[in-house]
């Protein structure tokens, strides 16, 4: 993996220098808190099909700095839109963030400072998300006389149960980092400089694993979450057979015999 793949303006991919297979994309619109206008909504969804189509990269960190994760989406931007460049825009923003749902690797969210509005929404994407002390996450749309347009009143009820998900998207309050972790919002909380080092310490752990495999597992649960237990063990069934096709099941499976378990390399195939 190169160690900067430049995808735009506001949005870049960077290899972590101390982790190979960890990618970084890295949010960085720092005069506006790394708000979500529809320059850095492209980028985000040209970053995630990078390191998507990348087989060097094995888990990936979402990250907008020190101060702010992401403010939220650029009110200025979309204030005067009508209802029919809406309709347009909000396909835009719900498709960026919904190509970072499905990176088929790892995704933490390492959140500093403010993840708001769309910030929380690109938040709620990853599989994990390490907050700072001093983070605040919120869905405060309706503060604006909306409601969340990019997976708050779908994701967030999935995530936190759907009580806490009307009372924070009712209400439009932050959250500090402590009770976050408490409703299930964030997963771990850390000092704010110690962020960037934990997300990517959470997920370096899968580096080495079999890709394949954990692709598989991150798309039998996503989509199984989105349905009937049914369909869902179908999609289990199915993702579990497919996998008797690949390399590393066949190294896998050879060296949990022949020399016990946890002792297998894979190769990713």
């Amino acid at each position: 993996m190169k160690k900067v793949c430049n995808v735009g303006e506001f949005v870049r991919v960077e290899a972590d220098p101390e982790n190979p297979g960890v990618a970084v994309i890295r949010i960085d619109r720092p005069k506006a808190l790394n708000a979500l206008n529809g320059q850095v909504t492209q980028e985000i969804a040209e970053a995630a099909a990078a390191v998507s189509a990348d087989p060097a990269v094995r888990a990936v960190v979402l990250y907008g700095g020190e101060r702010a994760f992401v403010a939220g989406a650029d009110i200025k931007e979309m204030a005067d839109l009508t209802h029919a460049r809406m309709l347009e825009y909000s396909r835009s923003l719900q498709n960026a963030l919904t190509a970072v749902a499905r990176i088929p690797k790892p995704v933490v969210a390492a959140i500093s400072g403010y993840a708001l509005g769309g910030g929380c929404e690109l938040a709620l994407c990853a599989d994990f998300r390490v907050a700072g002390t001093k983070a605040k996450l919120g869905q405060p749309e309706i503060q604006l006389g909306v409601i969340p347009g990019a997976g708050g009143t779908q994701r967030l009820p999935r995530l936190v149960g759907p009580a806490k998900a009307k009372d924070l998207v009712f209400s439009g309050r932050h959250v500090r980092s402590d009770e976050a972790r408490q409703i299930g919002l964030v997963d771990e909380v850390v000092a704010d400089e110690e962020v960037y080092s934990a997300a990517v310490a959470l997920v370096a752990k899968y580096v080495d694993g079999p890709a394949v495999a954990l692709a598989a597992a991150k798309e039998a649960i996503d989509r199984g979450m989105e349905t009937d237990l049914d369909t869902g063990l179908e999609i289990e069934r199915l993702h579990f057979s497919g996998l008797f096709s690949t390399e590393d099941q066949e190294a896998g499976m050879r060296s949990f015999v022949e020399q016990g378990p946890g002792k297998a390399t894979f190769n990713g195939r």
